[in-house]
This record gives structure tokens, C-alpha cells and sequence, in this order.
């Protein structure tokens, strides 16, 4: 059975780190933590564990610092969290079962990774993340924010899925900081970076300059197709934030140039038609959104609710605008046995409870 080496890296994460620790600390070999200068209680909480702990100065360099803690590991595999990640209860089987029957040929071992959640803890937002890394010089992160270890070699995608659960805010303006000091030192972004700092400015309502970068990023032959496809989606945004309405659609359906329709594309599409009152055309790319598998080995960002839950409520709210009710009911009730806590869902279910005489109902 393979060893493994939890490698952390942590700043300030009293209200975390402990959590994250006792949901995997047993299940790991060897567990460091490299301290990129705390100045509350992280480092007194991480010493009542059986960790290696030690210091790093902090550069504005993630891969700087992540790097630092993969040099210290001695297991077969490097293992990496943040502090306010966890490993469920419920996942912790299915860890140790990939542990015990890992194939040795495996460089790079890809989790799920849920960052968002609905009201009843169901993941809304996925994607997979390299998680188990073979213990190699040629296995190390690159990128100064944002960042990431390429995959290569024999790589397994698993079906056991880490968490991201935050209890308290971060600083929102870190990433954008780091970006706008690369550049201010005259470093070009790579791609990769390119769409990163445009999402950053983004988030900082920054829609010009973030529309631009976009569409920069858009223009290159370099870039990853997912990061393509989700560019379409945040510049569409700016664009329709900015007045611009025909450049923002056509900026969605430019996202089908690069690979075949995405559900999560489709409903954004469908919102645009439904927000401007054309409910036939929002229905078509609602149900079309309904009609696409999603695909459970993708590497790209999936929004679970746009497979099923978010065309069957917006297909409800169309055909009730376009005066079937019947029908509008039925998409109801099919949104219902997706998510029976739903407050949209329990909210609809008792409209049409009032309007049982409309349905034909004695």
C-alpha cells in the first residue's frame, strides 16, 4: 500500500486547521505543514498534531511556498489541502479503499473537488484537482497565484471528493495584488494567467479592463479549452453588466466554437431570452441544457444544478408565461425530486396548490 505526505501550507487558520487535520490525519503517513508566518493561534493549534511544522518566509508565490512543503515529504506520494478543506466522514471509506488498491504505476491520482453548496450541504460547483502526487522533483507546482502542478505520467481520476468549506472570508484583493505586481514588474502572463488576473477584475467589477483581458485570453491558440469556455461566460457578463446586449450573446454562443454545448452555457442562454421575455426561445435552450450528460470524468467546472434542477425550474417559469400550466406544474414537480428542500421548489408547489381549479382539479 502506497505512503502518503499531507503537505500543507497556512496562515492565520486558527478557525480551520484543526477541522481539516482531524478529517485525514489518520489516514495519511506523514503530515507537514510549512507556516508562512501566522500571527494567531495556527501554529500552538498544529502542534498538538503529529506534524512536521515548519516556517517559510511569504513571497506572494504559492507555488514558492507549496513547493517548500513538497520538499520535506518522504512518502511515496504528496498529498496537498488547504486548511479549510475536509474530507467528509462519509468519504473517508472510499479513501483508504483508493489507498489500498492504488495501481504503483500512478503518477498523479485527480479528486473531486466541491467549493460550493446548497442549502441541504449538496455540492453546486465541482471540478477535479490533482490530489495525490507522486513524491518526484519532476512533480512541482508552478505559478505564482492560481496555482497548479501539470498533470502527467499515469493519471487516475477518483471518485473520493474533498471539500472546501471557509468560515470566515479571505482577503479579496490577494490574487488581484499579486497579478498587478507581476505586471508592474514588467512579467508578461502567460494564458493561463491571463484568463486568472481577467477573472480577478472581474470579481473586482472591473468589467472594461476584465472584458478586454477576456478577450485576449479568447484570442490566443494557447489555453486550456475549459478556461476558454468559462471565459465566454464571464466576458458574456461584462459585456451584458456594461449595456452591451448583442455582444454579450454573442460572446455565450461563441462558447460553442471551442467544444460541444455545455448545460451550464446552455442556462445562461436560456436566462438571457427569459430576462428579455422571449420565453419560447429561453424553453428551447433550457431543455436542451436538460437533454446534455453531464460528464462525470470532465476536467472542466460543472454546475451539477444545470443538468437537471435549474432548467426544470426556469422551463416551469416558461411555460406558465406561455399559459400551460399542466406542463409548467409537471417541470415543477420533476425540479421537486431533484431538490425536495428547495425554497423556489416548496414556493411553486403551493402557487400551484392555489390554483387547482386552473389544472382541471376538483
Amino acid at each position: 500500500m502506497p505512503t502518503i505526505s499531507l503537505c500543507m501550507i497556512v496562515k492565520d487558520e486558527e478557525a480551520h486547521i484543526a477541522r481539516c487535520l482531524d478529517s485525514v490525519a489518520d489516514l495519511v503517513d506523514e503530515i507537514i505543514v510549512v507556516d508562512t508566518g501566522s500571527t494567531d493561534r495556527t501554529v500552538e493549534i498544529v502542534s498538538a498534531y503529529p506534524a512536521q511544522l515548519y516556517f517559510h518566509p511569504w513571497n506572494d508565490d504559492f507555488s514558492e511556498a507549496r513547493n517548500a512543503s513538497f520538499s520535506r515529504a518522504s512518502m511515496d506520494y504528496c498529498m496537498w489541502m488547504d486548511a479549510d478543506d475536509v474530507l467528509e466522514e462519509e468519504q473517508r471509506g472510499a479513501f483508504l479503499e483508493l489507498k489500498r488498491t492504488l495501481p504503483p504505476e500512478t503518477d498523479v491520482v485527480m479528486m473531486r473537488y466541491h467549493t460550493a453548496f446548497d442549502e441541504a450541504g449538496s455540492p453546486t460547483f465541482s471540478y477535479f484537482r490533482e490530489r495525490w502526487i507522486r513524491n518526484s522533483p519532476q512533480y512541482r507546482w508552478v505559478g505564482p497565484v492560481h496555482e497548479v502542478i501539470p498533470p502527467r505520467g499515469r493519471v487516475l481520476y477518483s471518485d473520493v471528493a474533498l471539500c472546501h468549506k471557509k468560515r470566515r472570508a479571505g482577503d479579496p484583493d490577494r490574487n488581484l495584488r499579486i497579478y498587478e505586481k507581476l505586471l508592474s514588474e514588467g512579467k508578461p502572463l502567460e494564458p493561463r494567467h491571463q484568463y486568472y488576473y481577467s477573472r480577478e477584475l472581474y470579481y473586482h467589477r472591473r468589467y472594461e479592463e476584465a472584458a478586454s483581458g477576456l478577450e485576449r485570453f479568447l484570442s490566443q491558440e494557447d489555453g486550456w479549452l475549459e478556461n476558454k469556455i468559462e471565459a465566454c461566460s464571464l466576458c458574456a457578463d461584462c459585456y451584458l453588466r456594461l449595456g452591451r446586449e448583442e455582444a454579450g450573446l454573442n460572446t455565450l454562443l461563441r462558447s460553442m466554437s471551442f467544444d460541444l454545448p455545455r448545460a451550464e452555457l446552455c442556462c445562461e442562454i436560456g436566462k438571457y431570452f427569459l430576462e428579455r421575455g422571449n420565453y419560447r426561445v429561453a424553453a428551447y435552450w433550457y431543455e436542451t441544457a436538460l437533454h446534455i450528460p453531464q460528464n462525470e470524468l470532465g476536467e472542466g467546472f460543472i454546475l451539477p444544478d444545470c443538468y437537471d434542477y435549474i432548467p426544470l425550474m426556469q422551463l416551469c417559469v416558461c411555460s406558465d408565461r406561455l399559459g400551460d400550466l399542466v406542463k409548467a406544474k409537471e417541470y415543477n414537480d420533476r425540479a421537486g425530486e431533484c431538490k425536495p428542500y428547495s425554497e423556489a421548489y416548496l414556493y411553486n408547489k403551493k402557487y400551484f396548490e392555489n390554483r387547482r381549479e386552473d389544472l382541471g382539479c376538483e
